[in-house]
């Protein structure tokens, strides 16, 4: 008899790896992130086709937690192009998250008493799953962007002076 062949580390490790999706940069000017979460997100066929092709935005997207279940509201994905219309998706429609009972005990505290905004970060593939980086934040006023802006153009300017030398 022959020997087995082993399967190759290399493709292991591709598939622990996580391949991130889709950035919301603006939540981060927009909010100030308290806390992070890691969430799964239930899917149909053809949304899980759209997002491996990065066809998703979650600007506007936020999330929402009601009846004990978490929710993510107002993420667009596109619909999937080689379908028909007939098979494909909502871009808009309500999505649900998959956290632990532990985790949405926790949230529903904080968003009700500290007023406080379930916002999507990222949305990435982690071994093969689609997660979303949920962040709890505290909307910015003005003057709290006007500094977010100052640092960074310092930080730039930082960078810029040290690549001379």
């Amino acid at each position: 008899m022959g020997k087995k062949k082993s399967s190759s580390n290399n493709a292991k490790s591709s598939s622990d790896g996580i391949k991130i999706i889709a950035d919301n940069r603006q939540a981060r000017y927009l909010y100030e992130i308290l806390e992070t979460y890691e969430a799964g997100v239930q899917l149909v066929g053809t949304e899980v086709k759209s997002i491996r092709e990065g066809r998703v935005n979650l600007r506007d997207g936020y999330g929402l937690v009601r009846d004990g279940e978490a929710w993510l509201l107002n993420v667009h994905i596109s619909p999937y192009e080689r379908s028909s219309d007939y098979y494909n998706h909502d871009p808009r429609r309500t999505r649900k998250l998959l956290l632990k009972r532990q985790e949405i005990n926790k949230l529903i505290g904080k968003l009700e008493q500290q007023g406080l905004t379930l916002v999507p970060l990222k949305m990435y593939f982690k071994r093969g799953w689609v997660k979303v980086a949920l962040g709890l934040g505290r909307g910015k006023k003005l003057h709290d962007k006007r500094e977010s802006i100052k640092e960074r153009d310092t930080k730039r300017e930082i960078q810029r002076a040290m690549k001379q030398y």
